[in-house]
């Protein structure tokens, strides 16, 4: 479709309504966390980055990044690098005063996540191989939270580690669909919004599938 051509359908059809988000998505090179064809980078739909898993289509990654209401200096915990993307593009909105932790339960993941992120020099994205799942107490709290894999519910440990006022997102469902599930943290209980639905590998780890 070609990078420009997605910002315009993105715009024209009202999803995407934070210019932070675009210009994040201008400053990351998506062809640089694929692994074959820099052509099919901006086709929008999931790609393979081996191991079974997949980067998610540019729409879904936009999307996402959009309803997590990022802020300047926010410190945000991923669950699932994958190839190190959606970190990429939350780093340029955070900032440098902002902190991005990712978790990738697959080493080979977490590795190719890392020469990626390392190339762009994002200095504010630490990538740990970990079962997010659990989350990341070391770093804990955090104002955002996002899940990028299949969950049967939101696991209880991240939202122990959600500030208050916090806001998570994670596709939550059966391993055939899922529902996006943008859910903001008040009085220590979650109140849920569905942002409709999608399709995920599902999320490995104590907490997963």
């Amino acid at each position: 479709m070609g990078r420009q051509k997605l910002i315009g359908y993105w715009i024209s059809s009202g999803i995407v309504k934070d210019k932070k988000v675009i210009e994040a998505f201008k400053k990351i090179p998506r062809e640089r966390f694929i692994k074959g064809n820099a052509e099919e980078a901006y086709a929008d739909c999931p790609l393979s980055i081996g191991q079974g898993q997949t980067i998610s289509q540019p729409t879904t990654v936009i999307m996402m990044t959009q309803a997590l209401e990022l802020e300047e200096g926010q410190k945000v915990l991923e669950i699932g690098s994958g190839s190190g993307y959606q970190a990429a593009i939350i780093s340029k909105i955070i900032g440098k005063k902002g902190k991005i932790i990712s978790t990738e339960i697959v080493p080979e993941l977490a590795d190719f996540a890392k020469e990626n992120i390392r190339k762009l020099k994002l200095k504010n994205v630490e990538i740990i191989i970990h079962d997010g799942s659990k989350g990341y107490g070391k770093e804990s709290t955090y104002d955002r939270i996002i899940v990028t894999a299949a969950c049967p519910e939101i696991p209880r440990p991240l939202v122990s580690q959600l500030k208050e006022d916090g806001i998570i997102i994670a596709p939550v469902g059966d391993m055939n669909e899922q529902s996006m599930i943008k859910a903001t943290k008040n009085k220590g209980k979650l109140i849920k919004e569905n942002l409709g639905s999608f399709i995920f590998v599902p999320l490995k780890g104590r907490y997963g599938y």
